[in-house]
């Protein structure tokens, strides 16, 4: 394997994608569900779907959930956000969230957007 797909973040990722496998192993049908509710969610509507990525970035943030913020951001990425917008995502959170939120958008977020920079990979495949 090279260094990018070593990197800490992609193992993030590929650990997700693994975990959300064996649920769905386990429990088919809740796990069918699950992703098609999710998929429609992400589509693009009202909202487009850098702004839901975004809104994700922010709740993930709120409840500390380590693995959506990275999904999050790599989806508000590569549907074109800046690193600015995703942190002023963040920044939401963090009026409601206080210190954990921000301790989390200073170290996780900001190395999820230099991967996912430095690698230019796409999302494409992943499923929520």
């Amino acid at each position: 394997m090279n260094g990018v797909e070593d990197s800490p973040i992609q193992q993030f990722l590929q650990e997700y994608k693994e975990g959300v496998g064996q649920f769905e192993k386990y429990l088919p049908e809740a796990g069918r569900g699950y992703r098609r509710f999710t998929e429609a969610c992400f589509k693009k509507g009202e909202l487009s779907v850098m702004h839901k990525h975004l809104i994700g970035v922010a709740l993930a943030a709120m409840t500390n959930d380590e693995y959506c913020m990275v999904y999050h951001t790599k989806g508000a990425v590569d549907q074109g956000a800046t690193d600015r917008q995703v942190f002023e995502a963040a920044a939401i959170a963090g009026a409601f969230g206080g210190g954990v939120v921000i301790s989390q958008a200073v170290t996780l977020l900001q190395d999820s957007l230099q991967e996912f920079r430095k690698t230019g990979s796409s999302a494409q495949g992943m499923k929520h």
